[in-house]
């Protein structure tokens, strides 16, 4: 982890080399603040939870992340550094890595940062901490997959706003798979071992059952798998793209 270790402190130490992570950091937190107090009616709920806060965290992370993603691998290509990474004493593997650790410790920061809301709904009522904690690791992890497709769409291009839009568009389809709209207009054709392949690669329906409170193993693999097949597709992309 020495070498992995290295590249990202590097990483994560660019982020606050630059305004734009503050910038980033404060959007976040006032449109996540937004949707649960104003958009999510919070208090005319009169209800202890956060759900109001979580529900729209797929929808937050669909246009937020793809920022986040977007320069990891297409900003490396432009700028001609790639090839230097490339040439150093580490492994493809350690280098896709660390970039996508550092990426998603600086969501987890952000994450993080919301504790306010946490607090708010504490001093309020008596809330379920449980589920609220179980909502943030679904949340983070969540995260997590949809850096792992900004991570491979950003290798497939030096252009950053391209970069952004592919994975606006990959992760839209993940996330709106398992939502009655798209399972419905399915259901009236489609077998139910279609329906329910569909529905099991959508990232509401893991993300919903976790937020519950409910620490499935299967929800929990479903976001690692996902976030290690992308990866392993960006080392794949990266390799066949480095001669280029």
């Amino acid at each position: 982890m020495g070498k992995v270790g290295i590249i990202f402190r590097r990483e994560l130490g660019s982020y606050f080399a630059t305004p734009l992570a503050y910038i980033f950091i404060v959007i976040f937190l006032l449109l996540t603040s937004v949707f649960t107090f104003y958009i999510g009616g919070f208090y005319e709920r009169r209800q202890a939870d956060l759900l109001p806060f979580f529900d729209f965290h797929p929808w937050l992370y669909l246009f937020l992340i793809p920022a986040i993603a977007m320069r990891l691998w297409a900003e490396e290509r432009k700028s001609g550094t790639l090839e230097l990474l490339l040439t150093l004493p580490i492994t493809l593997r350690d280098a896709v890595l660390s970039k996508f650790l550092a990426a998603w410790a600086f969501t987890g920061i952000a994450l993080v940062l919301t504790f306010p809301i946490w607090i708010t709904v504490n001093v309020l009522g008596n809330p379920d901490n449980g589920v609220i904690i179980a909502s943030y690791l679904g949340s983070w992890l969540m995260a997590g997959a949809f850096l792992a497709i900004g991570s491979c769409m950003s290798a497939l291009t030096s252009n950053q706003v391209i970069a952004f839009i592919l994975t606006v568009v990959v992760c839209f389809i993940f996330v709106v798979a398992g939502s009655a709209l798209v399972l419905d207009f399915f259901q009236s054709w489609a077998p139910t071992v279609l329906l329910d392949t569909i529905a099991s690669l959508s990232f509401l329906t893991h993300f919903t059952a976790i937020s519950k409170g409910v620490l499935d193993l299967r929800d929990l693999l479903y976001f690692l798998i996902m976030i290690a097949a992308w990866l392993f597709a960006t080392a794949v992309i990266i390799d066949m793209k480095k001669a280029d």
